[in-house]
C-alpha cells in the first residue's frame, strides 16, 4: 500500500500544482453561495429546501462529475503522451499499483472538494433558515431537518383477480397465438391494477400500513401522512387541478382512537398531513381511510400515493450519509475516466467518458424502446411495434443489458431524500459501496488496469491511440 499511497500523493500534488483544486474550490463556494441569491424561494420551508438542497447539491455534483472525468482522463493520458509515466514505470512498482494510486489520488481530491461544498451548503442552510417565519421554521425542523423512515402498504396480491378476468376473456373469444395471450394478460393486469387505484364518488379506500419494529419507539410521537393523487372530473377523464376538501379517517375503525378530519389538498403534488400520536392498533398498524363524498373520481398510485413518515434521527448524520453516496458516484466516474485514458489519448478518452455519462442519463429513452419493442413503426393503439425486425430485437436486447447496468447505480439518489427529510439508511450506504464502487467501479478498474498493463509506453509521443 505504501507504493499506492505514494502515487496518490504525487497525483494530488500534480493537481494542486496546476491550481486545479484551488480553482474548483473557489468556484464551488461562489456557485453554492450565489445560487440562493439568483433563485429566490417562495418563503416556505419546502421551497427553501428545494433551492438550497436540491439545486445546490445538484450543481455541486454536476460540477464535480465533469471535473472528475476531465481530471481522471487528463492525469494518466497526459502522463503517457508527455512520457512522464516512463519515469515511474521503470521503478520497481507494478502498473496496477500506479493505476490504483491515480484513482486514490482523484478520490482524495473529490473528497476534499465535496467536504468544502457540503460544509458551505450546510452552513447556508442553518443561516438562511433563521430568516423564515416561525411557522415555516417549525415545518423545516419537523419535516426536512430530520431523518424520517418511510412505511407503506404491503404489496397487494391481484393475481387471483387477474387470472379470473383472463380466463373469462378466453372463454369469450378464441386466441391461438401465445404472443396474443401474453399481451391480453398484460392488458388485463394493467386494467385491474388501474381500477384498484380509483376511488369513485361515494366509495372508500383503506390503507393498512404496518410500522414494524419502529412502532415501539413511536409512543406519544406524531406521524406524517404523505399523499399524492390525481383528480378526474366526473364530466371528463382529464386531470383536474382544483383544490379539494379531502375527508380522512385515521386509526382503528369503530374505536375511541379513531378520528376524522377534512383537509384541503392539491392534486398532482405531494401533500403532508401531521397525524396525532398513538393512533396505531395493538399490532403496530396504522389504518387510514379516505371517504370520497364528492362528485369526482380520485386516483391513488399503489407505489407512491400513500406513505407514512416517522422520525428516526437527526439531519446532520443523514446529510453526511447523503454526501457519501454522492461521493460513491464520483468514485465510479473517476474509474471510468482512468479506464478510458488507459488505452486512449486525452481528447478521445474525454469524449468516451462523457458518452458513458450521457448513456447513464438516458434510461428513459432506453425504457421507451424496450417497452415499444423497437425503434420504429409503433402502433399507436397498442403502444408497440407490430412486427419486430432482427435489428429491433438486437436493439431491445442491447438496451436491456445497458439499462440493467445503469440501474445498478442509478437507484442511489440521496438529494431527493434529503429534501424530503427521509432517512438515508445504512443499507443504502453499504449497497452504494458494493454496487457503485466495488462492482461497477471495479469492472472499469479491471478494464483500465488490463489495458494500462498491456499498453506499450515507449512509443513516440507516448503511443497515442
Amino acid at each position: 500500500m505504501s507504493q499506492v499511497l505514494a502515487i496518490a500523493k504525487l497525483t494530488v500534488k500534480e493537481a494542486v500544482r496546476f491550481k486545479l483544486v484551488a480553482l474548483l474550490a473557489v468556484f464551488l463556494i461562489a456557485a453554492v453561495t450565489a445560487l440562493p441569491l439568483l433563485l429566490k424561494d417562495d418563503g416556505t420551508a419546502r421551497g427553501f429546501a428545494q433551492i438550497l438542497l436540491t439545486y445546490s447539491l445538484g450543481l455541486t455534483v454536476t460540477t464535480l462529475s465533469f471535473a472528475t472525468l476531465w481530471l481522471s482522463c487528463g492525469l494518466l493520458a497526459r502522463d503517457i503522451e508527455d512520457c512522464r509515466i516512463q519515469m515511474i514505470v521503470v521503478k520497481p512498482i507494478a502498473r496496477w499499483k500506479i493505476w490504483l494510486g491515480k484513482w486514490l489520488g482523484i478520490l482524495i481530491l473529490d473528497a476534499f472538494l465535496m467536504i468544502i461544498a457540503g460544509g458551505v451548503i450546510y452552513g447556508l442552510l442553518l443561516y438562511r433558515a433563521s430568516s423564515l417565519p416561525e411557522k415555516q421554521q417549525s415545518i423545516l425542523q419537523n419535516e426536512i431537518f430530520v431523518a424520517r423512515g418511510v412505511a407503506k402498504e404491503l404489496p397487494l396480491n391481484l393475481e387471483p383477480t387477474i387470472e379470473a378476468v383472463y380466463q373469462e376473456r378466453l372463454k369469450q373469444r378464441a386466441i391461438e397465438s401465445e404472443v396474443d395471450k401474453q399481451e391480453l394478460r398484460r392488458q388485463i393486469a394493467e386494467q385491474v391494477k388501474y381500477q384498484y387505484q380509483l376511488v369513485p364518488e361515494g366509495m372508500m379506500r383503506e390503507w393498512s400500513i404496518p410500522l414494524g419494529m419502529a412502532a415501539a419507539g413511536l409512543k406519544d410521537k406524531p406521524l406524517y401522512m404523505r399523499v399524492e393523487f390525481v383528480a378526474m372530473s366526473h364530466t371528463s377523464t382529464f386531470e383536474d387541478t382544483r383544490t379539494f376538501p379531502m375527508m380522512w379517517e385515521l386509526g382503528p375503525a369503530n374505536t375511541p382512537k379513531s378520528m376524522r378530519t377534512v383537509v384541503m389538498m392539491v392534486p398532482n403534488t405531494p401533500n403532508e398531513l401531521e397525524i396525532p400520536p398513538n393512533l396505531l392498533d395493538e399490532n403496530g398498524v396504522l389504518h387510514i381511510r379516505f371517504l370520497n363524498n364528492q362528485a369526482d373520481t380520485f386516483f391513488f398510485d399503489v407505489n407512491g400515493g400513500m406513505e407514512v413518515l416517522y422520525r428516526q434521527g437527526g439531519f446532520l448524520v443523514n446529510y453526511a450519509k447523503g454526501l457519501f453516496v454522492l461521493f460513491c458516484w464520483l468514485a465510479l466516474l473517476g474509474a471510468i475516466g482512468l479506464s478510458a485514458s488507459s488505452f486512449l489519448s486525452f481528447p478521445v478518452a474525454s469524449f468516451f467518458a462523457i458518452f458513458i455519462l450521457i448513456m447513464g442519463l438516458s434510461t428513459s429513452t432506453m425504457t421507451q424502446v424496450i417497452d415499444e419493442g423497437g425503434i420504429a413503426g409503433v402502433n399507436h393503439e397498442t403502444g408497440r411495434i407490430d412486427v419486430q425486425t432482427p435489428f429491433d430485437k438486437a436493439t431491445v436486447y442491447i438496451f436491456k443489458v445497458l439499462r440493467s447496468a445503469v440501474n445498478l447505480v442509478r437507484d442511489f439518489s440521496p438529494v431527493e431524500l434529503l429534501s424530503q427529510g427521509r432517512t438515508i439508511t445504512w443499507m443504502m450506504i453499504f449497497s452504494a459501496i458494493g454496487q457503485i464502487v466495488i462492482v461497477s467501479g471495479g469492472l472499469f478498474a479491471c478494464l483500465g488496469i488490463y489495458c494500462f498493463s498491456r499498453r506499450e509506453l515507449a512509443l513516440a509521443k507516448g503511443g497515442q491511440s
